[in-house]
């Protein structure tokens, strides 16, 4: 048994070098071991590509300001692993992880010895949450965001009153197949019998696979603009504005505080399946609720405006999809600024269709590598830009500084590529921008 926070941490990430392994029969044993508690809970499923976690944030916002206590279950996470696990947006504490780490090792030890071999990292953690919700903070309501795919990802182990797939989008594709109809085959294994799935998915043949897969399992199935629809939409200095309409309800001027128009769509669906529940469930969620909790939510690097001057914004976007949304946004509110990229990614991605989607929208692009055993070496960003003002720095953190120090009036600073890297640079600009006379 451990007996601090830092050696449980230590063992959780250590389980790290067991990799990915597909496939639920890990967690079903572990679940059958502990008691089910998966199944005592009620908890939502929230799958797909992109705006997983920022859904998440809108859905647990809403049912926050309806006076409900939310679970969430998260990755990865941005300022402090304990993030993975919280409740009303707070994480739980060091001690909560030591007990909870203590409760899984003699599991996974046990489970060591047996043909199907050790948990993963993410089984261990999706685990802990299990019995964090069963057995130690009962909530009202859980909402697990998928790790990976969807079919046998260690969340699938849960039956949810509702599904969510956001999107579909080519990442991942090593393991989850190299066409949308095969990623989307993987994210509809979420989808249960007879349990409503919400999608926007914008991709016909992906579309087609999720809708045969609703079929299948009797699923009621909503789509976006079909089923809603987004309308009388405007984008704000710090956000979004729109009118959200479906066969039951119109909810005119719905604010959010999270930038870009597929922001729109996450926090639409967060409605959606919040109006299912105050409908076919014990919860009593309010027009005003849902103004409110959409008002509130926040979800740190999704175009995060760090600071106002200098201007610098930190984005998560890690694929192409994301690079996508990242670059229309700059287009849309920076036409007349300078733009600087500082861009840091995983090699395991589509490098070049994201780097050719900044490379038209940066003034000036440059590539840098950070401590990670998947990052991409800076040298091979570069090799892949056709930048004609494009350059390397082997030390992003003194060339951040030297950056935002030198920034122009005009400029507008722009760090993204990688949800890892992300986080690194937050924590590093937390102090730098404390410590430097810029306004935050």
């Amino acid at each position: 048994m451990f007996t601090t926070y830092n050696e449980a941490l230590e063992w959780i990430h250590g389980r790290l070098r067991l990799g990915i392994k597909p496939g639920l029969a890990r967690m079903e044993w572990m679940m059958e071991k502990l008691g089910s508690p998966e199944l005592k809970m009620k908890t939502v499923h929230i799958g797909g590509t992109n705006g997983k976690g920022s859904t998440v944030t809108f859905l647990r916002s809403i049912l926050e300001a309806a006076g409900y206590s939310v679970g969430t279950f998260t990755s990865p996470y941005i300022e402090q692993f304990n993030e993975r696990i919280s409740v009303n947006g707070k994480p739980i504490s060091d001690k909560e992880i030591l007990e909870l780490t203590n409760v899984i090792v003699p599991l996974a030890d046990e489970l060591e010895e047996t043909e199907l071999g050790g948990p993963t990292e993410f089984e261990v953690i999706t685990a802990m949450s299990f019995y964090y919700f069963a057995n130690i903070n009962q909530v009202d309501i859980v909402l697990y965001e998928v790790g990976l795919g969807g079919r046998f990802d260690s969340t699938n182990v849960i039956q949810p009153i509702a599904s969510v797939i956001t999107n579909i989008g080519l990442d991942h594709t090593n393991i989850l197949g190299h066409t949308y109809e095969d990623i989307a085959f993987e994210k509809a294994g979420i989808i249960k019998e007879q349990i409503p799935i919400f999608t926007a998915v914008k991709n016909q043949n992906a579309l087609k696979i999720i809708k045969e897969q609703a079929a299948n399992k009797h699923a009621p199935i909503f789509i976006l603009n079909q089923d809603f629809s987004i309308t009388a939409h405007r984008s704000r200095e710090t956000g979004e504005m729109f009118t959200l309409s479906s066969a039951n309800f119109v909810f005119e001027q719905l604010e959010i505080n999270m930038i870009g128009q597929h922001q729109t769509e996450n926090a639409a669906l967060s409605v959606m399946a919040s109006q299912y529940i105050n409908q076919h469930e014990e919860f009593s969620i309010s027009e005003n609720a849902i103004k409110t909790g959409l008002k509130k939510a926040y979800w740190p690097g999704r175009f995060e405006i760090l600071s106002k001057s200098p201007l610098v914004v930190v984005d998560g976007a890690h694929n192409d999809e994301g690079i996508s949304a990242l670059t229309h946004e700059l287009s849309n509110r920076y036409s007349n600024y300078n733009i600087h990229i500082i861009f840091a990614a995983l090699k395991d991605k589509k490098l070049d269709k994201m780097i050719s989607q900044l490379d038209q929208v940066a003034d000036e692009i440059t590539f840098v590598s950070f401590d990670f055993p998947r990052a991409a070496e800076a040298m091979d960003l570069f090799s892949l830009s056709n930048s004609k003002h494009k350059s390397i720095s082997e030390n992003w953190q003194a060339y951040l500084a030297k950056s935002i120090q030198n920034q122009e009036q005009d400029s507008v600073l722009i760090i993204t590529g990688s949800l890892y890297f992300i986080s690194e640079v937050k924590l590093y600009l937390s102090e730098f921008l404390k410590n430097n006379t810029i306004s935050l």
